[in-house]
């Protein structure tokens, strides 16, 4: 029987970000975003997916934001492993400036819908670099639910999270610039690896990947 792998995918995003990777072995259940109520706290949204994980102690992926879901969840059901993407684990890892956005509230006055636009600085923010990167990325932006993400802003500036599952295991890339390497303890190194490294750095993802998902008894315990 192939095995459920659950995939957080980041902000907005879909499983379009990972079509480059390879999941052989494994059914992968790509969990779908839902609108978050306008108060909602980050733990009472996770609890909310969980009723799309219908495995027990589930192998969790996630992607940016959907890394941060992942922990969330794994904080409220046994889980197997977590492996993260250009993510973060704890609200340390969050940029000091974003978290400083938040403590005054800064984020609120930036136009969501200028977010939301395809352009140079977005394709070097994301890492973005053939033509066909940067369609996907301004599908992805214009597909984004300007709700979702405006909510999704806020709670990742306003993260609190102390709590680090010991079963993670974090891949980041050196030239991510939405959530630099430097505020990241992390336990593989995509060299040149951007925001949406699963789309132009996936060779180097996918061994490491085979590594730790060849055998579904492994622990990644530190």
């Amino acid at each position: 029987m192939t095995k459920e792998i659950y995939i957080f995918s980041g902000l907005g995003a879909d499983e379009r970000v990972f079509k480059n990777l390879d999941f052989s072995g494994f059914h992968p259940v790509f969990i779908k975003w839902i609108i978050p109520q306008k108060t909602e706290k980050i733990e009472e949204y996770a609890k909310r997916l969980l009723d799309q994980i219908k495995t027990t102690k589930p192998i969790l992926i996630g992607l940016s934001f959907g890394g941060i879901i992942a922990v969330e969840v794994a904080k409220q059901i046994k889980t197997k492993n977590i492996i993260l993407l250009a993510s973060a684990k704890i609200k340390n890892e969050i940029p000091f400036y974003y978290r400083y956005f938040g403590m005054f509230g800064i984020h609120k006055f930036l136009p969501v819908k200028l977010l939301k636009t395809s352009n140079f600085i977005t394709n070097w923010i994301f890492g973005t670099k053939s033509i066909s990167e940067k369609q996907l990325l301004k599908e992805i932006l214009i597909d984004t639910d300007e709700v979702f993400l405006e909510w999704a802003i806020d709670k990742i500036i306003c993260w609190q999270n102390k709590t680090e599952p010991t079963n993670i295991f974090h891949i980041h890339g050196t030239a991510d610039y939405i959530l630099p390497l430097c505020f990241i303890r992390t336990d593989a190194v995509i060299k040149d690896g951007g925001h949406l490294m699963t789309l132009n750095k996936a060779d180097e993802i996918n061994k490491i990947l085979q590594e730790k998902l060849g055998n579904e008894f492994i622990s990644f315990s530190k």
